[in-house]
């Protein structure tokens, strides 16, 4: 038995000098172990190796067994050390973030941090993100409220229309003495009366060539919610640009779908799925076509539902996937998404 062990601390000494790591070291041990075992089992009890070795196979499975016991119990230690370690860490973190809100703000956000997906440091996400809002309509209405109601500390909201009596159906973040101003400067006023610890930015005007890439710069995610597809191609062309998420949002009479666009993390783009806009007639707007009024409220939250899984990185978001839902029928079903690879945005189509 003290030739083995000699030999197991020669095997140990050889491998500190040469540097290799203990997990080696080790293995070269158990290596020596297996061996002496097999002899032990192999041959017969008066053999030289049997007997140089120390003639008891059951001594030797003993002590494998005790160093085993003590390996794993040591191995249980340092998980639950690094599991403490990490935990803390998340403590700190979450003390970090908590100490950047009011007891008012706190208060206010006691359901998102009490989820284990969001807590104080997903909740200090939302309030360091940046979100641009095209569009203030029926889906913008929804999306603008939860964000704002979510703590997002930025918020830019982009529009160019005022309000009007029949858009009162279903964009509810108007209220009829809100009638004939901009659409931009009545939802920032409900946003702030909803939640006056964020910054509303309005931009009353419509998204052109000119100084979409300026705006969209300034923000780290965009939620489109337009009926026009040129300012839809226009806003997910410099969004690919900048390697920024979209979340999109479409509606007709019953149904609604929201898909998130992200090539920058291998989801397609908005031209990958809709090549071309349709012709003349094929898609008609809520105005000629009619749309239920709770439809843009249904869809614009889970828009703004969307948002705030990529913030904060809670769960899987839909990139890859469309979500539609068809109200008529209380229906909900997913469909898969893969980019195209001649799309002229984001493929190798593109110039």
């Amino acid at each position: 038995m003290l030739l083995v062990l000699a030999m197991a601390a020669g095997l140990w000494a050889i491998g500190w000098i040469m540097g290799a790591p203990k997990s080696a070291r080790w293995a070269m041990i158990a290596l020596l172990y297996m061996a002496v075992v097999g002899v032990q089992i192999g041959f017969p009890v008066e053999h030289p190796l049997v007997i140089a070795t120390g003639g008891s196979l059951a001594m030797w499975l003993l002590l494998g067994g005790a160093v085993a016991l003590v390996l794993a119990y040591s191995s249980m230690l340092q998980r639950l050390r690094r599991r403490a370690d990490a935990n803390q860490a998340v403590q700190g973190q979450e003390d970090n973030a908590q100490a950047l809100f009011s007891d008012t703000e706190l208060n206010r956000y006691a359901r998102h941090i009490v989820l284990r997906e969001v807590g104080g440091l997903g909740q200090k996400k939302l309030k360091d993100a940046k979100v641009l809002v095209v569009g203030a309509g029926g889906l913008g209405s929804p999306v603008l409220l939860y964000l704002a109601a979510a703590g997002v500390g930025r918020i830019g909201v982009v529009d160019d229309d005022v309000v009007d009596n029949s858009n009162l159906q279903r964009q509810v973040i108007h209220k009829d003495a809100a009638i004939g101003t901009p659409k931009v400067l009545s939802a920032a006023e409900a946003m702030v009366a909803q939640n006056p610890y964020v910054e509303v930015v309005p931009y009353p005007r419509r998204l052109t060539v000119e100084d979409a890439e300026e705006i969209i710069g300034e923000y780290d995610l965009v939620l489109d919610g337009t009926d026009n597809f040129d300012t839809r191609y226009l806003v997910n062309e410099i969004c690919v640009a900048q390697g920024k998420p979209l979340i999109s949002g479409a509606l007709s009479q019953w149904e609604g779908q929201l898909s998130v666009f992200d090539p920058a993390n291998g989801a397609p783009c908005y031209q990958c799925i809709f090549p071309q806009a349709p012709a003349p007639g094929m898609a008609p707007s809520c105005a000629e076509a009619g749309v239920i009024g709770p439809l843009p409220g249904v869809v614009g939250t889970m828009m703004a539902a969307e948002a705030i899984k990529v913030i904060t990185g809670a769960g899987a978001a839909l990139r890859g996937e469309m979500m539609i839902y068809d109200a008529l029928w209380g229906e909900t079903r997913k469909i898969g998404l893969k980019p195209r690879a001649a799309c002229p945005v984001c493929g190798t189509g593109k110039s």
